[in-house]
């Protein structure tokens, strides 16, 4: 019995070590981002002050909101600039399962990977951003204005970066599992409408709950998902003239 345990030991005690060391690189970008946390946030936040009206600013209805919000700053800066240790660590944990000529995408998983997660990230803060602070303040009247706080704002871009940044991969993933043989362009097409399905599920989930913003996630999510219908093939393609 204790064979058999070991494998799954010695699986959780890799998997530790891994989420150790995407903790320590994340700790890194954290202390490396934490001297420029209000330069990052005035970055985050001129997409919606560029929108608000003139002498309009952000504010925080606690006292520790504001050191707090800056503490977040830093961390999701972190987050972002360990991105490629995190996808490092996760390519050699699953490394052990495959082949030898799977093991050498390894560079290029972790560069593409990361280039394709910070396009999503650049997508959302210069495309949808504006799009979508516009949607919501055109709800503000004569009696009504917008006053958004440093958290609200903040947990709100974040969620938008990271869902965009996270489904922007999944090209790549698609090319990665092609190339392994797991995926092929015929299986994406059978499953195009329960894929498109779990499209808006999905967008509903990430993102706020207004129309808008599931929209503005759900059709790049289909046109990835296209995408990746169409590199599966030339991947399959380029396998069978190989083949011949």
């Amino acid at each position: 019995m204790e064979e058999e345990k070991a494998p799954i030991t010695d699986h959780l005690e890799e998997l530790r070590w891994r989420l150790l060391k995407c903790v320590i690189a994340i700790g890194v970008g954290f202390a490396g981002t934490y001297a420029f946390s209000d330069k990052i946030f005035n970055f985050l936040v001129s997409p919606l002050i560029k929108l608000l009206p003139e002498e309009s600013q952000l504010i925080y209805t606690s006292l520790p909101e504001a050191f707090f919000t800056y503490l977040k700053v830093s961390f999701f800066s972190g987050l972002i600039l360990a991105t490629p240790v995190i996808l490092y660590q996760i390519w050699k944990f699953v490394m052990p399962g495959l082949y030898e000529k799977e093991k050498r995408y390894v560079l290029p998983f972790v560069l593409i990977a990361t280039l394709f997660f910070l396009m999503g990230v650049t997508f959302a803060f210069y495309l949808v951003f504006p799009i979508g602070f516009q949607f919501f303040l055109g709800f503000s009247t004569e009696n009504i204005s917008a006053l958004p706080s440093m958290k609200e704002y903040l947990g709100l871009a974040m969620r938008l970066l990271f869902a965009f940044g996270i489904t922007f991969e999944l090209p790549v993933i698609m090319f990665f599992l092609a190339k392994m043989g797991i995926i092929n362009h015929n299986i994406l097409r059978r499953t195009r409408k329960y894929a498109f399905l779990m499209v808006f599920i999905l967008a509903a989930v990430l993102t706020p709950p207004d129309v808008i913003s599931q929209f503005l996630l759900a059709v790049p999510l289909i046109a990835l998902y296209e995408t990746s219908i169409w590199i599966t093939y030339l991947v399959r393609r380029k396998k069978d003239s190989a083949a011949d």
